[in-house]
């Protein structure tokens, strides 16, 4: 045993260094078997099936997960079980992605004729292009590796860092074959803070009879009526044709009151204010939430490019969905 001082420190620092030149001997392997793999993948109409034993395995599992992230349908099947009555999940329209190091993984190995028979199409990531897995499948991708990160070149380390990567480079190759979005990202991650983070105006505004909307000849009293009923202490002002014509809030009203105005005489076009900031509903709510800040405005409208209003957004609204 090595005691010596800074001894575990430069083991560390050579299990990073083994692990990143694993990755970076990945780079120029990256040829027409790669392509050929997003390919197969592309064009999968089933759901990618990513198969491994052991340390593999848990790869296998962030692979899979990764994938359907980011919109290519996938899930780890466990090889062992597969063999007791799990082949039932695999079809021909699938595709199975393979992972063992040396090729010869016996769970896998006894796949291969089912996987064959059932015709779907098979895609090995392995350390040996002459291993078993390798010759048997339609397309294998060499993530063979110079050694393990381990000092006794046994533990699989650098091995599942390097298919790590390849898994992930798939994966990022594909989103953008697919034209995945932000939008596209954000259906898919709904709760937690990439959902919070990613998530569209359209999702957190009051709309249709719960946006508050009066016209330019509405009587103050009805003006009154609408801002209590809808809560967002505002209203929004539409002309004859439907279109934003302004916008009356809790504090103009308290401005008017104080300079002794007669309110209830006028009508929403007297007291509004006019060409008030507007949002698109496309726009991320984190984006309105800064214009809010910004303007120190607590509502903000939604409208379309004719400047109808499609509704608005409060700030209470990025309260409740925790984004502040």
């Amino acid at each position: 045993m090595n005691d010596a001082p800074g001894a575990s420190l430069e083991l560390a620092r050579k299990v990073l260094r083994t692990e990143a030149q694993a990755i970076l001997g990945l780079v120029d392997r990256i040829d027409g078997d790669f392509e050929r793999t997003v390919q197969l993948l592309f064009e999968c109409r089933g759901r990618v099936i990513v198969t491994g034993m052991g340390k593999s395995g848990i790869i296998c599992r962030k692979i899979a997960a990764t994938l359907s992230s980011t919109g290519t349908p996938s899930y780890f099947l466990h090889p062992a079980e597969a063999i007791h009555g799990d082949l039932g999940a695999i079809r021909e329209e699938d595709v199975v992605l393979a992972l063992s190091h040396s090729g010869e993984t016996a769970e896998l190995v006894r796949l291969l004729e089912s996987i064959r028979r059932i015709g779907a199409k098979l895609v090995a990531i392995t350390g040996d292009a002459g291993s078993t897995l390798a010759r048997a499948s339609d397309v294998t991708l060499d993530c063979s590796i110079a050694e393990e990160a381990c000092p006794m070149n046994l533990a699989p380390t650098a091995s599942t860092t390097a298919a790590l990567a390849l898994g992930d480079a798939l994966a990022m190759t594909l989103l953008v074959r697919k034209g995945f979005r932000e939008e596209d990202f954000a259906s898919l991650h709904p709760g937690g803070k990439l959902g919070r983070r990613l998530m569209r105006v359209e999702h957190v505004m009051h709309s249709g009879d719960a946006a508050p909307i009066v016209r330019l000849v509405t009587p103050m009293h009805d003006v009154f009526h609408v801002m209590s009923d809808k809560r967002l202490g505002m209203t929004c002002v539409v002309d004859e044709a439907g279109k934003l014509a302004g916008i009356f809030t809790d504090g103009d009203l308290r401005r008017l009151m104080i300079a002794s105005v007669d309110v209830l005489s006028l009508k929403a076009g007297d007291v509004m204010k006019r060409d008030p900031r507007t949002i698109r509903r496309e726009m991320l709510a984190v984006e309105a939430l800064k214009i809010m800040e910004t303007h120190k405005i607590t509502s903000v409208v939604v409208a379309s490019d004719e400047g109808h209003v499609e509704g608005v957004v409060h700030l209470h609204d990025l309260w409740r969905t925790q984004m502040i």
